[in-house]
């Protein structure tokens, strides 16, 4: 009997009071201005889920900006959905006309007002456009394709993620295709029990787990078993908070205590939705170059990332590098270079790649306005610096100089480095090209040290951090009249593409290349016989003196 059947004679089997009930208890759904498809199991899995924060999405035509939307125009008072771009809310408007019509609708300013109930469209591409909405609470934040976002911009417009309306559903839903050419990284840490196949612990599809965010520099998150309150030490080390604590938390006398949110990632196939699946829009999927065809058709947040054309250094390579990695250094070996990237104030990070032989320790990282001076810095690499390793320090944007002086102050020789200098290196292969600086040389030296097919392989082993992942694929390269050149830090700071400061690759491509060089140049220092002290001929000896 199909499911169908086996509803309509229970239906038959209700009394009267029972119908009417029915009746009762579905009437807000038959009225509703939208519900999920029907057929579309994962939209409406979607729609009933308690997540606090989800990710849905895969493919293209799997229903994510219906779902956005419809979630907006039925569960929510105030809601906002955003996009990348201006031009990207277009469909969202017409999306948004069609199922709740114009009435209350203001195209210019894109919201939609009707019955007390609010809908606003955004976009963030723009330098700094997630301030204009600091402020302006909201019980439902969509991000309509979220992995063209970056990570600091939805988490920003998520701080204002509250209502004041009693028992009002809040949550923050991520409608995405699966990111591309290291961009959208971000979603593998924030979705790991999902997205990371490395991950100890997988989550099935629409499993709630919890999570917090350290208070750490990186804001990282921190997955736990349950959702009792949590308090941290420092860094991601944290305990549960007693019940005292959380009683004086909720009475507001404290504020460290930290209750976990629920996430979770439901994948949205063309094949899930009945209103698309049979249009022949597959075939035109199908009909897609490589690798684009197979990451939208697909939808494998994983497999589906493609790295860009002219992306420096393989997705591949790195991921194998990662694999390699082991928490102490093979034969303990010891620290033989550290590469600096100085920040004092701002939004970037001073950072530390410390290396041990090929190995590298976890990068030690800690926001500009935490070392506002450069003894700060140098304070950070006398602390970490073991077995007079090398030390090279970014010269570049002007803060280097005083970390270098005081460095030098206390007796640790220090390697400057600034990537606008000229290059006289040439590649490994017979091609011989030249590059246009520093920073294109010290890129593409660490591409050439982690290639597989070079003799005996690579050996270099990083740790397994999605923040290094997405720095070191992040940038690209062009061939010039001068030679490869490297994207600038402020190209890869803009928010279309990694959104910040790549502190951690810029320190280990610091600490391989230039860091290789200056052991190399000590070693022959240490190697070189000692001369004789020269003799003074003016005085006599031997048998001069006679």
């Amino acid at each position: 009997m199909s499911a169908l059947a086996e509803l309509e004679k229970y239906v038959a089997s209700l009394s009267k009071p029972e119908l009417a009930e029915l009746d009762r208890m579905l009437a807000p759904e038959l009225k509703a201005l939208w519900l999920p498809e029907p057929g579309n199991e994962p939209q409406g899995k979607a729609y009933y889920s308690k997540a606090d924060l989800m990710l849905f999405g895969g493919s293209p035509g799997g229903g994510k900006s219906d779902l956005l939307v419809g979630l907006a125009l039925t569960e929510h008072h105030r809601s906002v959905i955003f996009r990348s771009q201006s031009v990207d809310l277009r469909g969202l408007e017409e999306r948004i006309i069609t199922i709740a019509g114009r009435d209350g609708w203001n195209g210019a300013d894109k919201i939609l007002r009707r019955d007390g109930k609010i809908l606003e469209l955004g976009h963030l591409a723009k330098p700094g456009a997630e301030l204009s909405w600091q402020g302006r609470a909201h019980d439902f934040i969509g991000f309509d394709e979220g992995a063209q976002l970056s990570r600091a911009k939805v988490s920003f417009v998520m701080g204002w993620l509250r209502s004041v309306i009693p028992n009002q559903r809040r949550r923050v839903v991520i409608a995405s295709n699966p990111p591309t050419g290291g961009e959208g990284e971000w979603l593998v840490e924030w979705f790991a029990p999902w997205l990371d196949p490395k991950y100890i612990r997988p989550a099935r599809s629409g499993e709630l787990r919890h999570a917090v965010t350290a208070p750490d520099r990186d804001a990282t998150t921190i997955w736990l078993e349950d959702g009792d309150p949590v308090i941290f030490l420092d860094g991601r080390n944290y305990r549960k908070a007693t019940p005292e604590e959380v009683i004086a938390n909720k009475d507001g006398s404290r504020d460290d205590v930290i209750t976990p949110l629920t996430r979770t990632f439901i994948p949205s196939m063309l094949r899930d939705n009945p209103y698309l699946r049979d249009t022949g829009y597959r075939a035109q999927l199908q009909a897609l170059p490589e690798p684009l065809r197979s990451q939208l058709l697909n939808g494998d947040f994983m497999a589906g990332r493609a790295d860009h054309e002219w992306q420096v250094i393989p997705t591949a390579w790195i991921k194998e590098a990662q694999a390699r990695w082991t928490p102490i250094p093979p034969d303990n070996a010891a620290m033989t270079a550290m590469g600096v990237d100085v920040a004092q104030g701002g939004m970037d990070h001073s950072t530390i790649a410390r290396r041990h032989g090929p190995w590298y320790a976890e990068v030690i990282s800690r926001p500009g306005i935490e070392t506002p001076r450069p003894s700060d810095v140098a304070g950070m690499v006398v602390t970490h610096r073991r077995n007079g390793a090398i030390v090279v320090v970014d010269m570049g944007g002007g803060y280097g100089g005083g970390v270098a002086e005081r460095l030098t102050d206390n007796e640790i020789p220090v390697t400057k480095y600034n990537g606008a200098n000229e290059s006289l290196a040439k590649t490994n292969d017979d091609a011989k090209i030249g590059f246009v600086n520093k920073r294109a040389e010290i890129h593409w030296k660490f591409r050439e040290a982690l290639d597989p097919d070079q003799d005996n392989g690579s050996a270099i082993a990083l740790p397994p951090d999605p923040q290094i992942l997405a720095d070191l694929t992040a940038p690209r390269w062009k061939l010039s009249t001068r030679g490869i050149q490297i994207e600038s830090k402020e190209e890869l700071k803009k928010p279309e593409r990694l959104g910040r400061s790549p502190d951690k690759g810029d320190a280990i491509v610091m600490a391989w290349s230039e860091g290789e060089k200056a052991l190399i140049r000590k070693m022959k220092k240490r190697a070189k016989p000692s001369q004789p002290e020269p003799r003074d001929h003016s005085v006599g000896s031997g048998w001069l003196a006679n």
